[in-house]
């Protein structure tokens, strides 16, 4: 988990540093930057009525340039960032859906039970036709979604009987507004009564009912009485301007924020003495200033502070934001930090996306579980002054240069989500890149395993987790009973296939005792040439005297066993590898491999002091039918054989999940062996 959070953490600083590279670039190319100002004489007369179109001012009785730049200079100063988004969501021909209700509950559910929007409704009679035509309806819905206004369509012949109670007889317009100030409150139905069934006029009567709900201020001592109050709202926004109404923006945030945040507009339009205004610090018209109680923040005077709905969103939300902007905010991270699993696992294709799905469930529940509580500390009473002091931090923090500079890059990448999700993939495919480079370096084999292999896998532990439970979750050498429990027993025996081939997973192997075999002593080539010309002096008498040389060899082998004088301990027929291997081989392979028993026995001297205590002390492997040479690599078995490491793996991996020799099971623990010392009383039988 910290490792996704580390690279994810990394990913925004890069987003940073990149934004900062595209404002260089841009700088460099043209000489503008986006927190320039722009001087509206220099723009065309479209231009200028893109920028009030975004800002929410009309401007249908302004046939003249003149008019409509100095309503732009009324309205804030324009900066490049704002016209370059303004003329990017103009050129953009994307269709805004709009809502169809199916009845009174619907209609209930979604305008009505909505406390902090505005909703415009146009309602269709029956055996009539809409007020608004087609056409004229898709440029309406087009130009109030700016501003955060959503639109449905309610036809009357759906529920008749709704339509009769509203008394809704012809067709209309039906505007919901919430009623109070306060959050979550009422709201009311307005009907436009307008005769002129224009775009720009009902656009008009929208944006008047919004305004009304502003305070407005028309003169200095209104304006003193209101700045010196203390009331509810630690957070107010004033716009000092001359202007008839507030932009539409300015109502729409209004709406939005209501019980958090209170919009004040001050009409300078017909004051003669501004001196108060010099003395709270209000020295330029227009200006937006947000007061609390850290003190006075201009508005507009760092990045990505723009006149406009979606600049001034963030920037409020940042400052005063609700239980659900928070919510939202870590879902967005905790999800960006699950998809970073599918770049840090290695291996399989279908193995990193089933773990990412796996991932994603675990964050999302844990954070969902995570929030519950959290949610009951913050109704108790006696955390008023915690979330108080809360948000004095938020403030603090959220109006430094570094916090502008987020918001202005939230924007950029919220406007442009394919370089958002292509430097993302980016930074994922170099992770990978990296960790995969770093699992080879550690010679770790996942990274190689392609999908049918991990499937493999993946059903060899499913089944030995519904078969073979307490092989799969008990690690060796955990003692387990499970195999001598009769009810497991039987019940296996009602599968014959599961009893035939059993299905073990293959992860205790590594849990399997290693070591080295090393020997005491090292025979001499004269010892050894000797011993060689023994064997072929025997071979050459071998068809001759056959069943005598079986007895010889076999009295020899017996009598090292338990008269050697340097074994530390001794190991009989039925526990000794060497002894069961030589049991049931043929009579040349046991003639020939007894000599070679009996020169590693007695000459090589294997050092015993290295081996496991409840390992069982042999010199050969009965897999490969080898002697153990100085230095070779040794595993044992739960049931005490010994084998090369090699040999037993290969043997295990292949499913046979029992020792060679005494078919005990591989993953299951067997009390040690009781080491004894021959009495001189002891025939071998």
């Amino acid at each position: 988990m910290w490792l996704k959070l580390f690279f994810l953490l990394l990913y925004f600083l890069v987003l940073f540093v990149l934004a900062r590279f595209f404002e260089a670039i841009v700088w460099y190319e043209t000489g503008i930057l986006a927190t320039q100002l722009v001087d509206p004489v220099a723009l065309s007369f479209k231009k200028l009525k893109t920028i009030l179109e975004c800002r929410g001012l009309g401007y249908s009785g302004l046939p003249e340039k003149k008019d409509v730049r100095e309503l732009v200079e009324k309205s804030g100063d324009l900066m490049e960032g704002e016209l370059y988004s303004a003329l990017k969501e103009e050129e953009a021909s994307e269709s805004i859906s709009s809502t169809n209700f199916s009845g009174e509950m619907h209609f209930y559910e979604l305008v009505e039970d909505t406390k902090d929007g505005i909703w415009l409704v146009q309602v269709i009679a029956n055996d009539r036709s809409p007020l608004v035509g087609k056409i004229h309806w898709e440029k309406m819905v087009k130009k109030v979604s700016r501003f955060g206004i959503r639109t449905g369509t309610f036809n009357c012949s759906s529920d008749p009987r709704y339509c009769r109670r509203r008394g809704w007889v012809r067709s209309t317009l039906i505007m919901s507004v919430p009623q109070t100030s306060t959050s979550k409150g009422k709201v009311m139905l307005k009907e436009y009564s307008g005769r002129k069934i224009e775009v720009e006029h009902i656009f008009k009567w929208i944006t008047a009912h919004a305004a009304s709900r502003i305070k407005t201020i028309y003169n200095a001592e209104h304006l003193k009485e209101e700045w010196n109050k203390s009331d509810q709202y630690w957070v107010k926004i004033y716009l000092f301007a001359n202007l008839d109404q507030p932009p539409a923006f300015f109502s729409a945030l209004s709406i939005k924020f209501t019980g958090r945040v209170e919009f004040i507009f001050v009409n300078v339009e017909n004051w003669d003495n501004k001196s108060y205004m010099t003395d709270i610090g209000v020295y330029n018209m227009p200006s937006y200033i947000l007061r609390t109680p850290e003190g006075i923040y201009r508005y507009g005077n760092h990045t990505g502070e723009f006149i406009s709905l979606q600049a001034m969103d963030s920037f409020l939300r940042s400052l005063q934001p609700e239980v659900n902007d928070l919510f939202v905010l870590s879902l967005v991270l905790v999800n960006l930090m699950a998809w970073m699993d599918l770049f840090i696992t290695q291996g399989a294709t279908i193995k990193r996306f089933v773990v990412l799905i796996s991932t994603l469930g675990t964050y999302n529940s844990l954070l969902i579980i995570s929030w519950l509580p959290v949610l009951g500390f913050l109704q108790l009473p006696y955390l008023d002054s915690f979330y108080e002091y809360s948000l004095k931090l938020l403030r603090y923090s959220n109006t430094t240069t570094l916090a502008s500079w987020v918001r202005a890059d939230w924007m950029f990448y919220s406007s442009h989500p394919a370089l958002f999700l292509s430097t993302y993939l980016g930074h994922g495919l170099l992770i990978d890149y990296f960790e995969k480079k770093r699992r080879r370096n550690n010679n770790n084999d996942e990274v190689n395993a392609n999908n049918l292999e991990w499937l493999s896998s993946l059903w060899d532990w499913y089944t030995s987790y519904l078969f073979h439970p307490i092989a799969s979750f008990q690690n060796f050498p955990v003692e387990s009973d499970w195999d001598e429990d009769p009810d497991l027993f039987l019940e296996r025996l009602a599968f014959p296939d599961l009893w035939l081939h059993p299905l073990i997973p293959t992860d205790y192997i590594k849990n399997l005792p290693m070591w080295r075999f090393k020997c005491l002593g090292v025979q001499s080539e004269e010892e050894m040439s000797e011993g060689s010309q023994d064997i072929e002096n025997d071979s050459d008498s071998e068809s001759t005297d056959t069943f005598s040389s079986e007895k010889e060899v076999f009295e020899d082998k017996q009598s090292i066993v338990h008269n050697s004088p340097g074994r530390a301990s001794h190991c009989d027929a039925e526990a000794c590898s060497c002894a069961n291997k030589y049991c049931q081989t043929s009579p040349y392979e046991r003639k020939g491999r007894s000599y070679g028993s009996y020169n590693t026995n007695e000459d090589m001297e294997p050092d015993w002091l290295t081996w496991p205590a409840d390992m069982l002390h042999c010199t050969e492997c009965v897999v490969c039918l080898e002697n153990f040479e100085d230095g070779c690599l040794l595993m044992g078995l739960p049931c005490g054989h010994v084998f090369h490491q090699n040999c037993i793996v290969m043997w295990l991996a292949g499913g046979r999940h029992c020792c060679p020799v005494c078919r005990w099971p591989s993953y299951k623990k067997k009390q040690p062996y009781a080491q004894h010392q021959p009495l001189s009383n002891d025939v071998p039988s």
